[in-house]
């Protein structure tokens, strides 16, 4: 009976995951500003890699752990290098 919870949860978090990817892309293509657009991408990345760790539960292989911590790394730096562009039209002083 666990494993049943689990299938069903798991497939509930994904669907939940897949449609908050959708509202970030909403949010990445219809956002007014450019804040919102990079709100939207830092939304996107971490739904995905959230998405990614469900995956991995999913079929226990660790291939998908390591690719979700890449995607988290990358995402903070390109979020932070957004953000200072933003706040000063440049990236590198």
């Amino acid at each position: 009976m666990s494993s049943a919870i689990l299938f069903w949860s798991l497939t509930v978090a994904q669907g939940f995951l897949v449609l908050a990817m959708t509202c970030a892309v909403l949010r990445l293509v219809i956002g007014p500003r450019a804040q919102d657009r990079v709100l939207g991408i830092d939304t996107l990345y971490v739904s995905a890699m959230l998405l990614l760790l469900t995956f991995g539960i999913r079929t226990g292989t660790s291939i998908y752990f390591e690719s979700a911590l890449v995607i988290a790394l990358l995402g903070f730096v390109s979020t932070v290098a957004l953000a200072k562009f933003l706040m000063r039209g440049e990236v590198i002083e």
